[in-house]
């Protein structure tokens, strides 16, 4: 009898484990961390517990909703991949009918949260951001290089979402934080893709800008992009939003991209992309903290 619970509770475990991987939990807080920052970025926003966790709920299940959505569509590729083939749906621990109706139910409750407690813009553009990375992004990835851009819209909504929420309004505040994220991800997206080329072409991912793979027209286009953020960068400072702290941290910030961009096209190796993906994962939540702790 005792065994039996055992291997009950064992197997609830398992079960959980594979909800949290079929979500990307992981991926999911990152991307709901810059939703409620931006949220709080507003100024007429003060921190309010319930808000902020209903917010971050709320983008848990849109998110959660996307990544299981492109769990499912991609579970054939994902089997061809070292980094993924441990995935649920890939390695066959769930099934395809169970995993769309996770998505079916968390994008739903998701989207009706949003809406309810905030606004409905900030449940329309939660929606629309689910349908662009699950239907959209997620099989064009194995098209053309352009879902690099596609993604990075969705990818940089939480921003638009997490501000609208708290403006109830398209105002320029989030405008700016939606372009920041937006551009981030380039050098971002180009340093993984670099890193995980062998993996990616296996699976027939077009990631990368270049038909050549890990190019230095690749690195130049790192570069290109961490350029740009550096006067996007600024615009928090010059619309009032933030104030000289933050545009200090912000600007150093910038200038430590463009120089891991500027090391990638000088060395044009895994190290030296590595060292881009690595400083990407740092300078935002230091950007959007930054910024936060100027308002506070």
């Amino acid at each position: 009898m005792q065994d039996d619970v055992v291997k009950e509770g064992s197997a609830v475990l398992r079960k959980l484990r594979d909800y949290y991987l079929l979500m990307k939990f992981t991926l999911s807080f990152t991307v709901v961390f810059s939703c409620v920052i931006s949220y709080l970025l507003v100024p007429e926003v003060r921190f309010d517990l319930v808000s902020v966790l209903l917010l971050f709920v709320g983008g848990m299940l849109v998110t959660g909703s996307a990544n299981a959505i492109n769990q499912v569509v991609e579970k054939d590729t994902d089997a061809l991949m070292r980094r993924t083939s441990l995935r649920p749906v890939a390695a066959g621990r769930m099934g395809a009918d169970e995993a769309w109706t996770f998505a079916a139910v968390t994008g739903i409750l998701g989207i009706f949260l949003l809406g309810w407690w905030f606004n409905t813009t900030t449940a329309v553009i939660s929606m629309f951001s689910l349908f662009l990375y699950g239907f959209i992004y997620t099989p064009l990835k194995k098209v053309h290089s352009i879902a690099v851009l596609v993604g990075a819209i969705p990818g940089a909504l939480p921003c638009l979402i997490g501000w609208v929420a708290g403006a109830d309004a398209l105002t320029p505040g989030g405008w700016i934080l939606f372009s920041l994220q937006f551009v981030w991800q380039f050098p971002h997206f180009w340093a993984i893709a670099w890193v995980s080329y062998n993996d990616y072409s296996r699976a027939g991912f077009k990631l990368l800008p270049s038909s050549g793979g890990p190019t230095k027209h690749a690195a130049v286009q790192a570069i290109l992009y961490s350029v740009i953020l550096v006067p996007i960068g600024l615009l928090p400072f010059v619309t009032g939003m933030s104030g000289k702290m933050s545009l200090y941290v912000v600007l150093i910030a910038n200038l430590f991209m463009v120089w891991q961009c500027i090391r990638l096209f000088r060395e044009m190796d895994v190290k030296a992309a590595r060292r881009v993906m690595f400083s990407s994962y740092i300078y935002l939540p230091v950007v959007l903290l930054a910024l936060y702790a100027d308002k506070m």
